[in-house]
C-alpha cells in the first residue's frame, strides 16, 4: 500500500499533473519518472507533458522495452499472445454469466416498495453479482499464475536486461507518473517488469487508465457503448496500491448518472469501495490513511445519487 498517491482525471484538455507533483514533491528537485506505455506506439510523444510539468522527465519507455524483448524472445511473445487469447475467452465467459444476473438485479431495484421480502431479494442478487465478479478475478489471477509458473518471465535474459536498466533509472527520481491509454497493455507491461515494486513506497501520480491500474480491481464500464456489453464488468485485479476505490475515468461520457437505479446498482455492487468519477479536473489524494478530494470530484452513492467526495 502506498503512503502517498494522487489520482487524476484525463489530462488532454485540463492538465493538473504539475500541481499534484508540487503537492508530493515540492522540495524534491530530482527527475520525474513517466510511464506512458498505455499510449502504445505513441509512448515517446511526451513533449506536452514535459512542457506542462517543467521538470526533468525520465520516460521509462515501458512499451518500447517490451517490444524489444519480443524481438529477441519470440517464445515469450508467443506465450504472451496465448495468455491474451485465454484472458479474452475468460472475459467472454464471465460476461455471459454477468449479463444473466444484471437484468434481474436491475428489475429488483426498479420494483417499488421496501418490504423485507423485496429487500432480501435485492440483497441476495447483489451478493450473487459480487460473487460472479470475485470468481472472475480469481480465474484471471489463475491464468497469470500459470503463465508465470510455466514461462518464468522475470528469469529470462531478455527481461532481466530491461529490468536492470529500469531499476537504475528509478533509483533517483522524486515521483512516478503513470499516464492513461490502453488499460490492459499498461497493466500487463507494468506487471512484467514489476515497475511499481521497483519504485517502492515513493509518491505516485496517475490518471485515467493509470489510476485504474493502482486500484484493487479494474472496472470497465460504458452504459451506451458503440459495441459490446452495456454491463459494467471487472477486467481483473489491479496492483492494489490504493485501497477502497474504484476509478471511473471519462465518466461523463460513459456513465448514465441521471439514472438513479443505475447509479445505485453500481455503487452497491462495488461497496464498500468509493466509486469515484475521474472526469477532467478531478483529483483525489491518498495520504496513507484516508482519501480527500478537490471540489467537483464526485462519487456514486448507494442511494443512487452523485455527490462530491469531500475532504
Amino acid at each position: 500500500m502506498l503512503s502517498s498517491a494522487i489520482l487524476l482525471g484525463p489530462q488532454r484538455h485540463v492538465r493538473i499533473v504539475q500541481p499534484a507533483i508540487d503537492t508530493l514533491a515540492a522540495t524534491d528537485d530530482r527527475p520525474v519518472a513517466l510511464v506512458s506505455a498505455g499510449w502504445e506506439e505513441r509512448e515517446a510523444e511526451d513533449h506536452e507533458f514535459r512542457d506542462h510539468v517543467q521538470r526533468t522527465v525520465i520516460n521509462l519507455q515501458v512499451w518500447a522495452r517490451v517490444e524489444r524483448i519480443f524481438e529477441r524472445d519470440r517464445e515469450l511473445l508467443t506465450a504472451m499472445r496465448h495468455r491474451h487469447d485465454t484472458l479474452r475467452r475468460v472475459q467472454e465467459l464471465y460476461r455471459l454469466r454477468l449479463q444473466g444476473a444484471m437484468e434481474p438485479t436491475r428489475e429488483l431495484l426498479r420494483r417499488p416498495g421496501d418490504d423485507q421480502w423485496l429487500a432480501a431479494e435485492r440483497h441476495d442478487a447483489l451478493v450473487m453479482l459480487q460473487g460472479i465478479d470475485s470468481q472472475h478475478v480469481a480465474r484471471v489471477a489463475q491464468v497469470h499464475a500459470e503463465f508465470e509458473q510455466r514461462w518464468l518471465p522475470t528469469e529470462r535474459t531478455s527481461v532481466q536486461r530491461e529490468r536492470r536498466d529500469l531499476q537504475k533509472k528509478l533509483t533517483d527520481v522524486s515521483c512516478l507518473c503513470i499516464a492513461g491509454g490502453h488499460i490492459a497493455v499498461l497493466l500487463h507491461r507494468l506487471r512484467l517488469f514489476d515497475v511499481l515494486a521497483m519504485h517502492g513506497d515513493r509518491p505516485v501520480i496517475a490518471w485515467s487508465a493509470g489510476a485504474m491500474a493502482l486500484c484493487e480491481r479494474i472496472v470497465l464500464f460504458h452504459d451506451t457503448p458503440p459495441q459490446g456489453s452495456a454491463c459494467a464488468e471487472v477486467m481483473e485485479a489491479g496492483f492494489g496500491l490504493v485501497p477502497d476505490l474504484v476509478a471511473l475515468p471519462h465518466a461523463k461520457m460513459r456513465l448514465d448518472a441521471a439514472d438513479e437505479r443505475n447509479v445505485q446498482l453500481f455503487a452497491r455492487r462495488f461497496a464498500p469501495a468509493l466509486c469515484v468519477l475521474l472526469d477532467e479536473g478531478a483529483r483525489i489524494d491518498w495520504n496513507g490513511s484516508r482519501w480527500s478530494a478537490v471540489p467537483t470530484t464526485n462519487r456514486l452513492t448507494e442511494d443512487g445519487w452523485v455527490e462530491e467526495v469531500g475532504v
